[in-house]
């Protein structure tokens, strides 16, 4: 019975913080700074699928790239697909990014970020003719400088929660 008390506050914490990082990623910044907006729901995706590959995985991806879709009003799966191909080179790859350190995982996710950009750039530009803003790119820069204190949060979380 305490098994799945606990799995269900596994599931829970981990949703909370997935519902928190989509508020975040569609709360409005100023127009001079949004290229600069941190990619909150990849930054927290990236955690956990390295924490636990096996609670959070692709199909945990794509769900949140439909709901940051439903929530933009933007095309339905741009973000689904983005976030699928982006977790899943994360899935693959767990062991190894665990054991690199806080800034070489910094400089991975800052990376995964670049190609979350050009992945979704590419999908918009085969359904829509649009240009791409490279300035957009500046957002790899913050995520790289966020992701050792989120990391460090999170794993503080998992921890106290004791989610395994």
């Amino acid at each position: 019975m305490a098994t799945k008390s606990s799995a269900l506050r596994g599931h829970l914490v981990i949703w909370t913080s997935f519902i928190v990082a989509l508020i975040l990623q569609t709360t409005p910044w100023p127009g001079a700074l949004e290229p600069f907006r941190p990619n909150w729901v990849l930054l927290v995706a990236t955690y956990w699928v390295m924490a636990l590959p096996h609670r959070v995985n692709v199909g945990s991806a794509m769900i949140l790239g439909l709901l940051w879709d439903l929530m933009l009003g933007s095309t339905l799966g741009v973000r689904a697909l983005t976030m699928s191909i982006l977790i899943y080179l994360v899935a693959i790859n767990f062991q190894l990014l665990r054991n690199l350190s806080l800034w070489q995982q910094a400089m991975l996710v800052a990376c995964l970020g670049v190609l979350g950009k050009l992945i979704e750039f590419w999908a918009e530009y085969v359904i829509s003719n649009i240009t791409f803003l490279p300035e957009l790119l500046w957002s790899a820069l913050l995520n790289f400088l966020l992701w050792p204190w989120l990391f460090l949060l999170l794993r503080r979380i998992r921890r106290q929660f004791a989610i395994r």
